[in-house]
């Protein structure tokens, strides 16, 4: 069976096979037509007429290549070359015959046009036949020695559904059997598609009882739609596994490659609607400008150089100290842009002499800051780590976005930073209050020297932009889950309660363009992040995409809040309030504002402190900076009993 299954007849034997086909049907109507007198037959001219036939039809079909198609694949196409050879054989035949046979050699002693007819009738169905029960053959011992057959249901009725319902029946793996289409549209719903019936999609509760469903076929871009999420939600509830494929204009070579099947992903089901921006704006924006990105080898930089590298800007300035993660992205950008103007430096944007130098080199007219440590529990761990990068690194690039008159400065900041818990949120609180409060400033120190703006000249526009976690990102729960479910468990989650918003990486990073177009300066921006996400549900969820059964599969374990870590993310702080922008996804966080002269008095205090590396006096001064840092789970919540208010040695 296996042998019959890899192996296909050589093109030579299909050919023979066509030409006795051929003889056969030529030798029929001729004794039809002289009405099965054997004799006289015999007596006549039949070998000069089936040999003058046999050997125009061998000509013709092996000049259009009718043989050279795999017969267990055989398509409309091929019935289509059938008849177009059959055709021109008849009529080359009959051709010879009036122009050559009859008058030359006085041949003509049957109705010769009858018997073609007939035998382009017979031919054409039995060579058509031959075909069909061999695909119909192939199919049956490719099903029946299959290992295990999945049985199936293909989202959707319309042609791409078709196809791909052929390219599953048609593939070597022979492994899934299409039980039946479903589909929203009540035009389509009990009807029969290439022998299968196209059912409601909330009847699909019932088809797992009835006919054993073991997956659900979607294709990649019908996972915008809504309904038909819910629908997917639904399977994913009933156990039955979804799987995804690309959309037919995105086959290898116009097949649909078994590789190309994957398992549904839980990005998918938390993807909303796409985003609408301002592409002409935008472009107006970057068009022709020098951009630098900062932290630009991670989730989020590399996605900003990617999406600032669509609008032509002049050139690119990649800054990140990994060296790495820099390098492949370089590669992948000359690959997606090889037009694109692009510089990659590593550099430490705490490393003030060595930004100024690229200040200095590339005069950048746009900032997209990005650089930061994120990770909660390790900033908790490592504060002075945290206040070096997130503190000194902003202030280092704000300062010299002043000197080098910088069109816009755009800041990457995060839903931690309200109401911190943590080291790593109140970081990014102290980074937001210090650019928010450049936005007035007209004269300050940078490395101990005077600079002044010119009030005349550009003014340097700081804004900020406020999300929560991004699918997929480096270090995100998402691809831990993942992985702990690959090696069979246990998922941790750190509580039952813990909820998280979550935005993919394209939609944040698309949100941080806009608002960088869109703000006038001094602004926080905060984006529309959906509902929040209960961790535990995106576990058992995860682990029911990957087929298994929660907590009987794979266990869910809850290992307890970590240090600095919350119950529930804030995008806002009680006190705040938010203006809506033309953009509905976006709004401006109404925040409190600070003098610069006292901003810059306490933050240099703090970076004296970080200097010394004197932990509790460096956290204990971020507490008084930002007065509602209140630890959680943490080494230093006993400050906050110590604390009776903000420091005035400034």
């Amino acid at each position: 069976m296996e042998i019959l299954l890899k192996k296909s007849l050589p093109k030579w034997i299909i050919l023979l096979i066509d030409q006795l086909i051929l003889s056969w049907a030529f030798a029929l109507s001729f004794f039809v037509v002289r009405q099965f007198e054997f004799s006289e037959i015999l007596r006549g001219h039949f070998l000069v007429y089936i040999g003058l036939f046999c050997l125009t039809s061998l000509i013709t079909f092996y000049s259009m290549r009718v043989h050279t198609g795999l017969i267990r694949y055989s398509s409309i196409y091929d019935i289509y070359r059938i008849f177009s050879a059959l055709l021109v054989c008849s009529l080359v035949y009959a051709a010879l015959i009036g122009f050559w046979l009859a008058p030359v050699h006085k041949i003509d002693s049957v109705n010769i046009y009858l018997v073609l007819l007939l035998t382009f009738f017979i031919s054409s169905t039995l060579l058509i036949m031959v075909r069909l029960a061999a695909k119909a053959l192939f199919q049956f011992i490719k099903r029946s020695t299959a290992d295990k057959k999945e049985t199936v249901l293909i989202y959707g009725a319309d042609g791409h559904s078709i196809l791909l319902k052929q390219a599953l029946e048609a593939s070597n793996a022979g492994c899934f059997t299409v039980a039946g289409f479903v589909d929203e549209d009540p035009g389509k719903i009990d009807k029969d598609i290439h022998q299968k019936r196209v059912y409601h999609v909330n009847s699909i509760e019932r088809l797992q009882r009835k006919l054993k469903i073991d997956k659900l076929i979607v294709f990649n871009e019908d996972l915008k739609s809504e309904f038909r999420k819910r629908s997917i939600e639904k399977c994913v509830e009933l156990g039955i596994k979804v799987v995804t494929v690309p959309p037919t204009d995105q086959w290898m070579s116009g097949n649909l490659s078994m590789n190309q099947i994957k398992d549904l992903k839980i990005e998918d089901l938390l993807q909303r609607p796409p985003i609408v921006i301002e592409n002409e704006q935008l472009s107006r924006d970057l068009a022709g400008k020098r951009v630098l990105v900062t932290g630009g080898a991670g989730s989020i930089g590399s996605e900003i150089v990617k999406q600032v590298l669509l609008y032509k800007p002049a050139l690119v300035v990649v800054c990140d100290q990994a060296e790495s993660p820099l390098h492949e992205l370089k590669l992948e950008m000359e690959e997606l842009f090889p037009e694109g103007n692009l510089c990659t430096c590593i550099c430490d944007v705490t490393n003030f002499n060595r930004m100024y130098a690229l200040f200095e080199e590339h005069a950048p007219e746009i900032v997209y800051h990005a650089a930061a440590y994120k990770h909660v529990p390790m900033m908790e761990d490592n504060p002075y780590e945290a206040i070096l990068t997130n503190v000194l690194g902003t202030k280092n690039l704000a300062d010299l976005s002043l000197t080098f008159d910088v069109e816009k400065f755009v800041m990457v900041s995060t839903d931690k930073a309200v109401n911190p818990t943590n080291v790593m949120g109140t970081s990014k609180r102290i980074a937001e209050i210090y650019i928010q409060s450049l936005n007035k400033v007209s004269a300050g120190k940078i490395d101990g020297k005077i600079f002044l703006k010119n009030p005349s000249g550009p003014q340097t526009k700081f804004i900020t932009t406020r999300f929560g976690n991004v699918l997929g990102s480096n270090g995100s729960v998402i691809p831990r889950f993942r992985a702990q479910i690959e090696k069979g468990g246990p998922v941790t989650v750190t509580h039952p309660e813990i909820t998280r918003y979550f935005m993919t990486i394209p939609e944040a990073v698309q949100l941080v363009l806009e608002a960088g177009t869109m703000g006038k300066g001094g602004e926080i921006f905060i984006f529309d992040m959906g509902e929040p996400v209960k961790i535990v549900d995106l576990a058992r969820k995860m682990i029911k995409l990957a087929g298994l059964v929660p907590d009987i599969d794979v266990k869910i374990v809850f290992t307890g809040l970590r240090p600095g870590e919350k119950l529930y993310e804030e995008l806002l702080d009680e006190e705040e309030t938010t203006i809506p922008t033309h953009h509905k996804k976006i709004k401006i966080s109404k925040v409190r504002e600070y003098a610069y002269e006292e901003v810059v008095c306490e933050i240099e205090e703090l970076l004296q402190l970080n200097k010394d590396k004197e932990e509790l006096k460096i956290v204990q001064k971020m507490k008084q900076i930002v007065p509602e840092y209140i630890s959680q789970n943490s080494r230093f919540e006993q400050l906050d009993l110590e604390i009776d208010g903000r420091s005035t040695a400034c």
